[in-house]
Order: C-alpha cells, then sequence, then structure tokens
C-alpha cells in the first residue's frame, strides 16, 4: 500500500467525524435558538421568578417592589440575557446529549461507565448550588444589604437639628444591576458546588489522593478565601457565605474520594493486585 492510499484511509475516517461533529453543533444551535425564542417571548416570568427573593426582602419593610430603567435600552438588554441564559439552561439537556452521542463511540465501555456518573453529577450539583443561592443566600443577602436602608433612615432622624438634610433612603434597584448581582449570586454557588465533581473525578483518575487532601487543608482554606473573593458580588458578607459554603464541599469531596479508595483497595485485594503503600 502507499503512502498516498495510507493518507486517504486516514482522511475517510477524519472527515466522517467533522461531518458528525457539524452535525452535533447545528442540532445544538437549533435546540438553544428555539429556547432563547421561549425565553425572549416568556422572560416576564423567568424576572418574576428572579425578583421574588427581593420582593420579598421589600415586602417585609412594607415597600413596593419596584425596579427602575435608569437607562434607555436597559429593558431591552436586560430581556435579552434572560433568553440568553434561560435558552441555554432549557437547552442544555440537547447539548449534553449531543456532546455524549459524539464522544461515547471513542470510549471503551468502563470508561462510559466511570465518566457518565460524573457528566450526570455535574449539571445536577449545578442546580444544587443555584437552588440553594435562590432559597437561602439571596433572601439572607437582600435582606442584609436592604438594611443599611434602615440605618441611613436611623442615622437622618439623629441629625434634624441639621439644615437641609434628607429624610431618610429608599431603595429603587435598577434592572439591569439586579439582574447582574442575581446571576452573580446563582453562577458563583452553581460553579462552586462543582468542586466535589472536580476532586471526586480527579481522584478516581489517580490525580489526587485523600491523604494528599487532608495534608494541604490550611493551604485549601487561602484558596477557597481568594476564590470566594474573586468570584463573590463585591462584599465582605457574601464572600464569607461562599467560603462557608464551599469548604464543607472540600471535606466532602475528601471522604468521597476516600471512599472510592476503599473500593479500589477492596477490589485489588480480590484481585490479587494490591500492594501496600510506601509509609514515607
Amino acid at each position: 500500500m502507499t503512502q498516498t492510499e495510507n493518507l486517504d484511509g486516514s482522511a475517510a475516517p477524519l472527515i466522517e467525524h467533522l461531518k458528525e461533529l457539524r452535525n452535533r453543533i447545528m442540532v445544538s444551535i437549533a435546540a438553544y435558538a428555539v429556547a432563547f425564542m421561549i425565553c425572549y417571548v416568556e422572560w416576564g416570568y423567568v424576572f418574576a421568578f428572579l425578583s421574588r427573593p427581593m420582593c420579598q426582602a421589600l415586602a417585609s419593610r412594607a415597600q413596593d417592589c419596584t425596579f427602575v430603567l435608569v437607562k434607555v435600552q436597559e429593558g431591552f438588554f436586560v430581556t435579552l440575557k434572560i433568553a440568553m441564559w434561560g435558552g441555554f439552561v432549557l437547552a442544555f439537556p440537547v447539548i449534553a446529549i449531543q456532546l455524549w452521542r459524539f464522544i461515547a463511540p471513542g470510549l471503551y465501555r468502563n470508561e462510559k461507565m466511570a465518566f457518565l456518573p460524573f457528566l450526570i453529577a455535574s449539571p445536577v450539583m449545578f442546580c444544587l448550588g443555584g437552588g440553594f443561592a435562590y432559597l437561602v443566600v439571596l433572601p439572607f443577602a437582600f435582606d442584609f444589604f436592604l438594611s443599611y436602608q434602615d440605618s441611613f433612615k436611623t442615622a437622618m432622624q439623629t441629625t434634624n437639628a441639621l439644615a437641609q438634610v434628607p429624610k431618610g433612603v429608599v431603595f429603587q434597584g435598577s434592572v439591569e444591576a439586579f439582574f447582574a448581582l442575581t446571576m452573580q449570586f446563582l453562577l458563583a454557588f452553581g460553579l462552586c458546588f462543582q468542586l466535589p465533581v472536580l476532586l471526586t473525578l480527579m481522584g478516581k483518575a489517580g490525580l489526587i489522593g485523600s491523604k494528599g487532601l487532608k495534608s494541604t487543608r490550611k493551604y485549601a482554606v487561602v484558596a477557597i478565601m481568594i476564590v470566594s473573593s474573586m468570584i463573590a458580588p463585591p462584599d465582605v458578607t457574601s464572600m464569607l457565605i461562599l467560603f462557608a459554603v464551599i469548604y464543607p464541599l472540600y471535606e466532602i469531596s475528601i471522604w468521597i474520594i476516600v471512599y472510592f479508595e476503599k473500593q479500589a483497595e477492596k477490589q485489588a485485594k480480590l484481585d490479587g493486585t494490591w500492594e501496600e503503600p510506601d509509609e514515607e
């Protein structure tokens, strides 16, 4: 067989893979476009859902839940952002299926069985993180932020003897700023809940071990504090809340890796391939 024939034989599978990749991408784009249009038309339901924690915090202070369009184009761009994020969430199952169908044929059976649980766990943990932020963190954070409105009011009442002082401060939130802050919380906690998935996957691959994670706890605390300050909204309270959530996930990851290590040790002993680790 000539060199030209070898090149032709290797090019055919490559072209078939590229065609399949193109088809998978086109299906994913079509699913996202449909989901985008649905969210663009029904954006009001999404915004009402996202604004509920803020509205509850305002209702506890006997205030109406109202937002302000500071810029002329603000409403349009917020609607587009809602459609973009909501469209991705709705289309994600289709996109994930297309990704799996593209990479699965190239994996061995044991590799599929090892990788598939993590592919399922990743979006589940992201939803758990977003749900935790929506149900627990956002109500607390908004109530904390709005408490400064009451502090300003109290401070103004103590300065009545002065002339020309404001009577108080009332929250009238920008739609764009409120949406950006809410999405920042949801994304930050959703991404941080990926930590057990990532560490467990690295543990199963043999890249890290439970002993190594236990011995680097103090460094992990510093790293988590730095990450929390980078991805949390720009205030100390949000950073501390995020840290208080991420660090327990780090400890949970250690125990998950310990479980898999014990399972691997048990299987190795049954197979007769177990070697006692070096104490050093």
